[in-house]
């Protein structure tokens, strides 16, 4: 096991032997971290969250309670995860089926933010800074900036890196931070 000194584990959570904890993670209430989990620096998981064997958490990810971070789920560094967000492994499970060879990578970008009660269908990915509302289904990939609602999730915008929502197309400038953005029909990139 590598969990690093400066960790904060409560009594009732269990990281499994060889489980990896970053520097400065706090790990809360009733949360089970498997044996192969690599979780990074500066994190910290709420009451209730489970991680599987085939998961790799980046640096200062939060992940809000009553989460479950299932095998070959990968969270880059800055994503938030909001209470009781789902994730999938497998596309079409069935309880009399063993399906874990079949497991789909899931991807989620740098800084992008999962709201309360959101799912993400395995196999996508969730571009950097992308925003998913609260309830929201997502079943396709996300471009990076992207505000995805709704079920299915339909984009309804575009995200700032500081949280806040675009507005206008072609060269717009965020009117919280003033970062700048090049907006088109389908795509946004940071300038």
């Amino acid at each position: 096991m590598s969990i690093d000194p400066t960790a904060k584990i409560h009594d009732s959570a269990i990281v499994d032997e060889g489980a990896s904890v970053g520097a400065n993670t706090r790990i809360w209430h009733f949360v089970h971290v498997s044996p192969q989990a690599r979780i990074g620096s500066g994190c910290s998981l709420g009451q209730n969250v489970y991680v599987g064997n085939d998961v790799t958490i980046g640096d200062n990810v939060r992940i809000q309670n009553n989460v479950s971070v299932f095998d070959a789920v990968r969270l880059e560094d800055d994503v938030f995860c909001g209470p009781s967000m789902v994730f999938t492994n497998v596309y079409n499970p069935r309880s009399a089926i063993s399906r874990k060879d079949e497991y789909r990578e899931t991807w989620v970008r740098k800084g992008a933010t999962l709201g309360a009660n959101c799912t993400i269908v395995c196999g996508n990915e969730i571009g950097a800074h992308a925003f998913i509302g609260a309830g929201a289904v997502v079943n396709q990939p996300v471009p990076p900036y992207a505000l995805m609602v709704g079920v299915p999730a339909k984009r309804k915008g575009w995200m700032c890196s500081c949280g806040v929502q675009l507005k206008g197309a072609g060269d717009v400038t965020c009117g919280s931070c003033g970062s700048k953005y090049q907006i088109t029909d389908w795509v946004c990139t940071k300038k």
